[in-house]
């Protein structure tokens, strides 16, 4: 895939006429300033960007092609993440149940549960937790196994998103028919929208697939054991790169994400805490001609401008973890939280 970069001057404006003409959500509040600022960082990457923000306090939002399909890499991870809580919802599965890792789920790429000695036994929220920290493939390809990949697309399908597709799991050939843009997408696809749209019901525990279901009594601490996996995330190189600097692992983040990532391609969705509220951000970027696996490429630097300067022009006093109840957010007021350093 060939990169995009605009001229300046012309493509900030080419830039910001799309930002201005994406399909908004009736709730969205387009912040035109803003998608100037972006529209300057989006001209200047070598590669190609899609982005949607928005700031749940305020309905303020940003984007750029939002609802273009784009390869997922293990941002999909996300969706394993919602079809989990649908079923423990439901009372098919549970956090603290046992799986046993075995010499075929083994695969290679991210995680470390490919290099332990089988069999081992894990738990249900032990492997989610792995595949959203670490990436860990072995630990997705389990959770597939167990949460049935047929299910974990109904219930993106039941969640309105359209255009979300985990195709297979990792490392492992699709198996029966595949939908024709399989080849193209690879493991997953899906949108900034769709993605930030999942990142969104975690913060707000709004878990009910329509919308409109009822809040169960356990909704609110399973959404903590989510956003503690999130909030986990070892992956620091995206959204959190310019905005969050201290020792997470000891203080705490203000910030849940998964990321993504393949040689052309670099994701990064997240729900940032800031001082002025809760905000989602999808970034996904690529046909990257920086194709380099370490800080310095240049789409996670371009990632971690976009949300340098949404943080900046939606919070100028920067973050605050307690804007949000990683524990548990239907408590209110907020239970003091809970230590993050293990």
């Amino acid at each position: 895939m060939t990169s995009r970069r605009f001229p300046l001057t012309a493509g900030i404006c080419a830039l910001a006429a799309l930002f201005t003409a994406a399909a908004q959500s009736p709730h969205d509040q387009e912040d035109q300033q803003l998608d100037q600022q972006l529209a300057r960082i989006i001209a200047a990457h070598h590669g190609t960007v899609a982005v949607y923000a928005r700031n749940l306090r305020t309905g303020q939002a940003a984007s750029f092609q939002p609802d273009l399909a784009v390869q997922t890499a293990s941002v999909i991870k996300l969706g394993v993440l919602l079809d989990a809580a649908e079923q423990i919802r439901a009372n098919h599965a549970t956090l603290d149940e046992k799986l046993v890792l075995t010499k075929a789920n083994q695969v290679q790429g991210s995680g470390v549960l490919g290099e332990l000695t089988v069999p081992l036994a894990l738990t249900l929220r032990d492997t989610l937790t792995l595949m959203v920290i670490l990436s860990d493939n072995t630990a997705t390809n389990m959770a597939i196994d167990r949460l049935g990949l047929a299910h974990i697309n109904s219930s993106l399908q039941a969640a309105g998103l359209r255009q979300t597709v985990l195709y297979k799991k990792v490392y492992v050939p699709a198996e029966g028919p595949m939908p024709a843009d399989q080849p193209r997408f690879g493991l997953g696809k899906t949108t900034a929208r769709e993605s930030a749209s999942i990142m969104e019901r975690f913060a707000t525990c709004s878990l009910g697939l329509d919308k409109s279901a009822a809040l169960l009594p356990w909704d609110g601490p399973l959404c903590g054991a989510i956003l503690r996996m999130l909030r986990n995330q070892q992956d620091r190189n995206g959204i959190p790169r310019y905005i969050e600097s201290f020792d997470t692992s000891e203080h705490g983040s203000a910030i849940g994400n998964k990321t993504g990532a393949l040689d052309q391609v670099r994701n990064d969705v997240a729900i940032i805490a800031t001082k002025e509220g809760p905000v989602v951000l999808a970034a996904f970027t690529w046909g990257n001609v920086d194709q380099r696996w370490n800080g310095d490429n240049e789409a996670e630097q371009t990632i971690g401008k976009l949300a340098q300067v949404i943080v900046k022009r939606w919070s100028p006093s920067g973050l605050d973890a307690t804007t949000i109840c990683w524990d548990d957010p239907l408590a209110k007021p907020c239970p003091a939280p809970s230590d993050t350093s293990h």
